[in-house]
């Protein structure tokens, strides 16, 4: 095997590898408060940020605005957040998490942070920042290369 056969192998093997312990730790994780895995970052976002519009969350979660709509009427459905404005868009109006949100929120982050730091486990401080640098350059590029597609198919 050459080379760039190895680098293949490795980079879409861990890649998928660490797409399903994520999806998995997420489940496992939110079974405890009932929840999926999709609300994770929903509650997240909102508990650091303490009111998002369903856009902003679509945005920083990277999500499609259906699957955000989702969560966000699954999460306000069953006393997570509410909606605190009646602007005209709903998409637009700024949610932010009840009491009972801001306790689920606050144990999310005690269990992210935690499970961070488990699985940096080893690495360096200096090395923590490089490979979060370089995952982030190479998403990057790779997100160019997939907006290429977009355009070529229209």
């Amino acid at each position: 095997m050459n080379e760039m056969d190895k680098r293949f192998q490795v980079f879409t093997l861990q890649i998928a590898k660490i797409s399903r312990c994520i999806r998995r730790i997420k489940t496992e994780e939110m079974a405890e408060f009932d929840l999926k895995s999709p609300h994770v970052s929903c509650l997240y976002y909102l508990y650091k940020f303490k009111a998002l519009t369903a856009k902003e969350l679509s945005d920083i979660c990277d999500e499609d605005k259906a699957s955000i709509s989702r969560s966000i009427e699954y999460l306000e459905h069953n006393g997570y957040l509410i909606c605190n404005s009646k602007a005209e868009k709903r998409y637009k109006s700024q949610l932010s998490l009840t009491d009972k949100g801001n306790l689920i929120g606050k144990q999310l982050v005690n269990k992210i942070d935690n499970i961070l730091n488990l699985a940096g486990n080893g690495l360096s401080e200096e090395n923590r920042k490089i490979f979060y640098s370089s995952l982030i350059l190479i998403s990057n590029n790779l997100e160019k290369i997939c907006n290429k597609y977009k355009k070529v198919g229209k």
